[in-house]
Formats: C-alpha cells, structure tokens, sequence
C-alpha cells in the first residue's frame, strides 16, 4: 500500500494525527482536513498536526494546528509534547524549539514515562491576561469575567495562544459541559470564539479539569487549557504556581513561571503509524 505516512499519537487521550510536510507541501482544504478528522470516514483525532519547514532560524520544525472542523488553531501543548518528540529523536537530542502561528516554544526531555516515552516539559509562552489579548468584546477584570450560563458563572481569562475562560465549580461531575461548552464557545462576549474549562480543586496545589475546545469539543485531555487553569487558579488564590492538573488519562504539571511564563510537563505516547489513502487527500 502507498499513501502519504502518518503518526497516530496522544498525550493524555488527546489525540493527533501527525502529517510530515517538510520535504513535500501538502495542499489540505478545510474539506481534506475535515475528511483526514473524521472519526468514521477518516482516521479520526482531536487535532490534524502537519509539520513544516521552520521560517525562524532558531526553530527545528514549524508544527501547524488543524481543529476537526477544518479551522486553524494557534496553540495545542499535548501536540507539541508529541511533535517535540518526533523532532527530538530525529535530531538526537534532548531539546528543540517548535514554531507556531502563536510564536516559538522551547520544549525539553524532563525523564521518562512508564510506557517507555519521554517526558516533555514545553515552555508554552507567556499568560497573556488583558482583556483585550485574549480576547473579548469589552472591557472588564479577565479575574472575573461577565460571563455566565447556569452553574457557570464568572470564569477566569487567559491567552495561552489561544483564548480560555476557565470557570470554578464545586462539583465538576454535576457539570453538563456538553450542553454547556458549546453555548459558551459561542457566547457573543468573546469575538474569536472560546476554549471552556471547567475546574474543580481537588487538594492542595491539585485541580480536577474538563475542557471543552473551540472547533474540537470535548476532548479527553487540553494542555493549553491546563495552562490556563493552573494561572487562573493561581490568580484567585486557589493554589499556588505551580500545580497539578487532573484530567481523564493522567495528570499534567503545569508552573506559571515568575516571568509570566508557563511552563507544562507531561508525557506522550505513539498509537500507531499507517499510510493516508489517497482518497483523504483529493
């Protein structure tokens, strides 16, 4: 069988498939990426990665972000975590510097994980918390922000490459966030749309998460989401900097760094590799 290779890999239950366009440009319409995405018809994943010649000299790759609706995203941490692998083995070493749309993110080995897989730690750039990075349609404390639907209410902003609202609950089980996400994902307060999390602190310096993500939905782990609790929940006196993050498959350690950087450790893992039929790609 030939057909263009792909990687098939996950951080946490937040899966990837990851296209290599460095050698070759790949021509992926919105309808191709959609196809590529889809759980039934194509391969299926939370996020279509492709990665390309870097245009920064101090980059290794350049990793862009496809969401399954065909639009493209500015930062995913659990892909970079897995890109920075691949590159790292290439490379034969412990560090490499990954190109976004939203900047560079320097990422290292930091051990290794029962499964045999590096460890990655990213940094994941600066918390950009004014109203208007993140951003939203007016005005306003991102500390408590004038956004609510039913148990939701008053959520934490942050930009972490893309715009969160990050809402605190009491009970996160009692939370219906497919009805919810949606709807607040939508919400007129914030032009670019929005990444909805939902938190819960579970112990001291320990948050319980579930993200609902722009043009993705529900998805079982979001690194750049994690970030985004970690410094809302430091904001609001609830932790402190540097916390762990619960989600549905494991637990990422996110630090939000003095210099307003935030630094996210977790592990990654490789499903399966396989060749795209060309019926996905025309």
């Amino acid at each position: 069988m030939t057909g263009m290779p792909f990687l098939k890999m996950h951080g946490l239950g937040n899966d990837f498939v990851v296209l290599d366009a460095r050698a070759v440009a790949l021509d992926l319409s919105p309808e191709r990426r959609r196809a590529i995405a889809d759980r039934r018809l194509g391969v299926g994943c939370d996020q279509l990665i492709v990665l390309e010649q870097p245009t920064d000299a101090d980059a290794h790759v350049f990793m862009r972000i496809f969401n399954p609706d065909g639009g493209e995203a500015g930062a995913c941490g659990n892909a970079t975590r897995c890109v920075a692998s691949v590159v790292m083995d290439e490379r034969k070493t412990d560090q490499v510097t990954v190109q976004t749309i939203s900047g560079l993110l320097e990422s290292q080995k930091a051990g290794m994980g029962a499964n045999g897989l590096p460890i990655i730690s990213v940094d994941m750039g600066l918390a950009r918390l004014d109203w208007r990075e993140i951003p939203v349609r007016e005005a306003c404390d991102t500390n408590h922000m004038p956004v609510a639907l039913g148990p939701l209410q008053g959520p934490v902003g942050t930009n972490m490459g893309n715009p969160h609202a990050t809402f605190f609950v009491d009970d996160l089980d009692a939370i219906p966030i497919v009805e919810l996400g949606p709807k607040l994902e939508h919400d007129r307060f914030f032009p670019e749309r929005a990444n909805i999390g939902v938190a819960q602190v579970v112990g001291e310096n320990r948050l319980r998460l579930r993200v609902w993500e722009r043009g993705a939905g529900l998805t079982l782990a979001c690194g750049s989401g994690a970030c985004a609790a970690g410094v809302a929940a430091a904001r609001r006196g609830l932790t402190g900097r540097n916390v762990d993050i619960v989600m549905e498959y494991g637990t990422l350690g996110i630090e939000w760094l003095r210099d307003g950087h935030v630094m996210m450790t977790g592990g990654i893992s490789l499903a399966y590799q396989g060749q795209l039929d060309h019926s996905l790609l025309t």
